[in-house]
């Protein structure tokens, strides 16, 4: 037998918030904030957002160990925060993100077509995120509701390491019975994301206006003059460059066109 590089993608894998749905990505966020101000401790939205991507458990410990959120959490609480301390905000965090999820379920303008779009292309849809199953669980039931629904979706506490490993990634892998990597694409709106994709051998394309990175309602993308949306979205791609992303776009909307531009790449023997 002979290794040959596929000829056509296979599936697509997303992520949820600020990339299917949320556009801003605004209901974990807000709930980090919430659940640190009911210890007495106060951080940001800029703050919150630093971490995201990851599971909620580690994005968490990622924030208590800021030198800064640090010194607030000792001024509040008299003692740095351990992992006992980390366990108690997720439990804070969870029945927040729960009760709340609803208020940030929109679909983002366009990712119902782009979907329909791929699997007239024969595509599957795979999906992840870094919320756990519980949260999951709400968060596709209310796509649903508007129509939106996916082939496959690994919640963070379903895999044995949450992104940036490519546990989740490979495991949608497995369950779309995909036979190569390469003929995947990762599309994500955090660097652990797109770093889950990478690791996993995937394509990947980044979502530089819809997510976390420029943290803007629908609205306020809207509003923007056509230079502040290019000036937008090349800030946020120069963010993203560490983590190598093979694409960047704004939205989800634009993915039908970098799907054919993979499979011109693939058809003339090339792999991410």
């Amino acid at each position: 037998m002979q290794y040959q590089t596929p000829q056509r993608l296979q599936a697509i894998i997303c992520d949820w918030a600020g990339t299917l749905v949320d556009f801003g990505s605004f209901a974990p966020t807000q709930i980090f904030v919430e659940a640190f101000a009911e210890l007495g401790v106060a951080i940001s939205l800029e703050e919150a957002r630093g971490p995201m991507g990851m599971g909620k458990w580690d994005h968490i410990r990622t924030l208590c160990n800021h030198p800064d959120i640090a010194e607030r959490f000792v001024q509040a609480l008299g003692h740095a925060p351990s992992d006992d301390d980390v366990t108690a905000l997720y439990e804070r965090f969870m029945p927040l993100q729960i009760a709340k999820i609803a208020d940030h379920s929109t679909l983002i303008p366009g990712a119902l077509d782009t979907l329909a779009t791929l699997r007239d292309q024969g595509l599957k849809i795979g999906s992840c995120s870094g919320y756990p199953l519980v949260v999951m669980e709400k968060v596709v039931a209310l796509a649903a509701a508007n129509d939106l629904q996916v082939d496959h979706v690994v919640a963070t506490d379903e895999v044995p390491n949450g992104r940036p490993h490519p546990s989740q990634a490979l495991a949608n892998v497995i369950a779309l019975g995909v036979s190569d990597v390469a003929a995947c694409v990762k599309v994500d709106d955090t660097t652990p994301g797109i770093l889950e994709g990478r690791s996993a051998g995937m394509w990947t394309v980044a979502l530089t206006c819809s997510g976390n990175a420029l943290g803007l309602t629908y609205a306020q993308y809207q509003a923007l003059s056509d230079a502040e949306r290019h000036a937008a979205h090349e800030r946020v791609a120069a963010q993203f460059a560490p983590s190598a992303p093979h694409y960047c776009i704004e939205t989800i909307a634009e993915l039908p066109s970098v799907v054919d531009a993979i499979t011109t790449r693939l058809q003339q023997g090339e792999r991410p």
